[in-house]
Order: structure tokens, then sequence, then C-alpha cells
């Protein structure tokens, strides 16, 4: 809306050390991907099968499935082999304009797995098309070693693994799965303690399954973000929104898991939180690698506009990270991460599905 005078554009042409004509593309930050675990060995295509056949997440979690056999697949895996196989999932993410992408850990549940899986992680990112920030989640589900001894692998996790892996640089924030089936608040308040005391971010995978109260507990540690949120309540949405706790919708597992209880989104946005959108990449709940599909489904299933959306995978996704001050608007003084789209209007980003859209993708400053 803002008018500018053709001296400007001028001015423009005249400091910049690349022009590019568009013809009439549309050209939008490049998508923040702020919620994957695009690391992992294996798959569980078996349990996909399962949960057709009627089992639930939780059955298939209590009879030895969901993230635990993937942690025995990516113990099993070399760093070389995690590379290879993130890499191709990654560039589902890339050819559909992400330029920034989060990658959490907790398929390896002890430190050595940990380190490997943020290690690959960090490998992604040297190879210089896409950024990378690591999220340590070790608190992702109980390793097969602690069955019996809950209490000890939470302080395995809060007074060895965090200090370890924040002293070698290996990640911005610490992560967990607040559920029933997962982790209570009070461990989790325990590992968050840790965290902030080893100068790391937190957010929080909170309120999918049931109410946990986890994001309450997210807002009251000044969480970047608290995740899935099916199950949020009134409580919840207050304390998000007085921290400015980004929501972060995973429209993707909603659909895998074939749930029916929405997050409350009309709660969400009139209390004015902030809403990303992610794809949730991962190998049990949502095998996805479309930022444009979880665009789709943010609208068609949880009833986003087209410009929420949008906001959701740039703006709001940037914030979610924690870096809104480096990336997804266009700013002058912010790194130029773009994409160049073939469409008429921005609602088309979320209207179509597998439609190839993108024209450009540029990362700090180069078209890749």
């Amino acid at each position: 809306s803002r008018a500018y005078s053709p001296n400007f554009f001028l001015a423009a042409v005249d400091l910049a050390r690349e022009v590019r004509r568009c013809d009439n593309a549309w050209i939008t930050p490049g998508l923040i991907e702020c919620h994957t675990h695009l690391v992992f060995g294996g798959d569980r295509a078996r349990e996909f099968e399962m949960r057709l056949q009627g089992k639930s997440y939780e059955e298939i979690a209590r009879a030895g499935g969901g993230i635990v056999s993937t942690v025995a697949a990516t113990r099993a895996a070399s760093r070389e082999e995690l590379v290879a196989s993130a890499a191709k999932r990654l560039a589902g993410l890339t050819r559909e304009g992400v330029t920034t992408v989060e990658i959490k850990s907790g398929y390896g549940l002890d430190l050595e797995n940990e380190i490997k899986m943020l290690e690959a992680a960090g490998e992604l990112a040297a190879r210089g098309d896409v950024r990378v920030k690591r999220a340590f989640l070790g608190l992702h589900a109980l390793p097969p070693e602690f069955k019996d001894d809950r209490a000890a692998y939470v302080q395995l996790v809060a007074d060895v693994m965090i200090p370890a892996i924040a002293a070698a640089g290996l990640a911005e924030a610490v992560d967990a799965f607040c559920e029933n089936i997962g982790f209570t608040a009070e461990e989790v308040d325990y590992v968050f303690s840790s965290a902030l005391e080893n100068g790391l971010a937190v957010k929080l995978h909170a309120e999918q399954l049931s109410n946990q109260n986890g994001a309450a507990l997210a807002a009251r540690y000044q969480a970047l973000s608290a995740d899935h949120l099916e199950h949020l309540d009134d409580a919840g949405i207050a304390a998000m929104a007085a921290s400015g706790t980004v929501a972060v919708l995973l429209p993707g597992a909603f659909y895998f898991l074939r749930e029916t209880q929405l997050p409350p989104i009309a709660k969400l946005r009139a209390a004015g939180v902030h809403m990303a959108v992610a794809s949730d990449c991962n190998p049990g709940t949502s095998p996805m690698t479309s930022p444009l599909a979880a665009l789709n489904m943010a609208c068609t299933l949880f009833r986003l506009t087209p410009e929420e959306a949008l906001a959701g995978i740039t703006r709001e996704g940037a914030r979610a990270l924690g870096i809104l001050d480096d990336v997804g608007t266009l700013e002058v003084g912010k790194v130029c991460d773009l994409a160049v789209w073939d469409v008429k209007s921005p609602a088309e980003l979320s209207y179509w599905l597998g439609a190839p859209l993108l024209r450009e993708r540029v990362f700090a400053g180069r078209v890749v």
C-alpha cells in the first residue's frame, strides 16, 4: 500500500548487484518450515497400515511401535546414512520454496545418537542452500533401557545431555513431548529449567492427544512455540497470548492420524496468538515433504485463510524459531531469502495440490 516514486526504483536498480525480470510472478519470503523431524532411520509404513486397520496411535506406541521403533532404526544408521536419507526429504521441501528448516532430534534418546542426529542436521546446512535450525528433543519417548526408571532418564536429559549439546553448539532450542504417552508437565518443567540455564530456548509438543496443560507451562517459560494444540483450553490460549508464544499448527499429523478434535483456531485468532504452519515431516504421523500441501490442509481442515496460512509459513514460522529479525518478511536489512511463484494470486499457493508453482528459490541472495 506504500507509494514509491519512479526515482526510488531507479535508485534501487542502481544499487542492485543483479537485476532479474520476474514477468508478473509473485514474490514471497522464502518459506520457513518451523517444525520437522527430518533426520531419522527407516520408515513406519507398516504402522500406517495398522492405523488403517483400526489401531490407534496410543495402541501402536504401547505395543512397542511408534517413536521407539524409529529409535532402533536411527541408532543402527550411520551419520552418513542419516544425512543421505534426510537430504532426499529436504529436497521435497526446497522444491516448494523452503529456505529455512528446523530439524529436531529425538530418535536417538542417548547422548551419542542424539549428537549423531544433530550433526547430521548440521551437515545438511553445510551444503549451503538452506538454513537449518536445530532443536534437541530428548524428551520424545522413553528409551527401552530406561523403561523401568523414568526419573533416571529425565535426569540424564536435563543434567548430562543438555549441557553437553549446548556446550558443543549443536542446538538452538530444547523441545519435549508433553502427552499422556510422552512426558508429564513436571518432567518437562525439570528439563526446561536446564535448557534455560544452558542458554537454550524452549518449545513444546503440547495438547496434541489430550490436555496436559503443556501450553501454559511453555508460556511460563516464554517458549518460542507450543505445537499441535488440538486439545488446547482457554487457560492455555490466554497464557500463550500473554507470553507471545507462537501456536504452530500441524495439519499433516491431524490428517494422517484422522483426528477429529480441531485446534481452537477461532479462539487463537480472537486472542491474538500468532499462528505458524508447518509440515511436521516425520516417519510416523506426518510423512509429508510438501509445505504447500500443509498450506492447503491448514485452510481446508483448520479453516485458516490463505493469507493466514502464507503468513504462518513465512513470518510466523520465523517468529516460532526466534529469527524474525533476520528472515520471514521482505524488508530492507533482512537476509535475501525469496520464493518466486508462477501464480496470479498468493491464494493459489494454498489452492493447488501438486502443481509445480515455484519458478525460482533465492537463498541468501543467490538463486539456488
